[in-house]
């Protein structure tokens, strides 16, 4: 019976993982953009939200490259991503222009309303890092800004990115934010229920467990 297990444990280790390196994850969601940086030259109240090719829900990470250069020391940049449900539900990431380089993070609920969740007015963020935003609908919301987590499980319920929007103005009459560059988003999500691949321990151990009670069954009856 040993014997028979070893055989099952060897084939098993061998050829799932063959297998599973020729099927995709269907559960992975890729979507990356690049914002010119005259997107950001304008006030809130002109800004267009841009629906996503895909909803990203579940589990998501907002990588954000930063590559904006900035024409005002008071300049900023900010990026607001929408909830699938709600229309007023968003959180927000904001990034100030050198010697500064403020950076907040602010979430829109029905509920609580517009709340700034952490704020650095000095080096809040870093132009040589990748600002990370990643959820899961069990841990909630984590910020990290390039060089450490400033937001940690934050629980802001249900929330499932199909939109975004960004702008730089706090006034018309404002001189421009920035005047080159570009900020690049990767959003990448996935549903762990979807992976058929992350459930292989599981068959296995249960396919094991039937052979070794059949192997005891037909010992014991001989």
């Amino acid at each position: 019976m040993l014997y028979v297990i070893g055989i099952i444990l060897f084939v098993g280790f061998f050829i799932i993982p063959a297998f599973a390196q020729d099927v995709k994850n269907p559960s992975l969601i890729i979507d990356t953009i690049e914002i010119p940086s005259e997107e950001f030259n304008i006030v809130l109240r002109d800004a267009l939200v841009i629906p996503l090719d895909d909803v990203h829900a579940v589990s998501w990470q907002v990588t954000i490259d930063n590559n904006l250069l900035y024409s005002n020391p008071d300049g900023d940049a900010v990026i607001r991503l929408y909830d699938q449900e709600t229309d007023d539900e968003f959180i927000e990431v904001g990034m100030g222009a050198l010697p500064n380089y403020k950076f907040w993070v602010a979430v829109q609920t029905p509920k609580e309303g517009y709340v700034v969740i952490h704020r650095d007015l000095d080096r809040g963020w870093y132009p040589q890092a990748k600002s990370i935003v990643s959820y899961t609908d069990r841990a909630g919301l984590t910020v990290n800004n390039g060089a450490r987590i400033v937001v940690t499980n934050l629980d802001i319920g249900t929330f499932a990115i199909d939109s975004y929007s960004v702008f730089g103005l706090k006034g018309s009459t404002d001189i421009p934010s920035v005047n080159s560059g570009s900020m690049i988003v990767e959003f990448l999500s996935g549903d762990p229920s979807k992976n058929l691949f992350a459930l292989f321990p599981f068959y296995i151990a249960a396919g094991i467990g039937v052979i070794v009670g059949v192997l005891f069954l037909t010992k014991k009856r001989s």
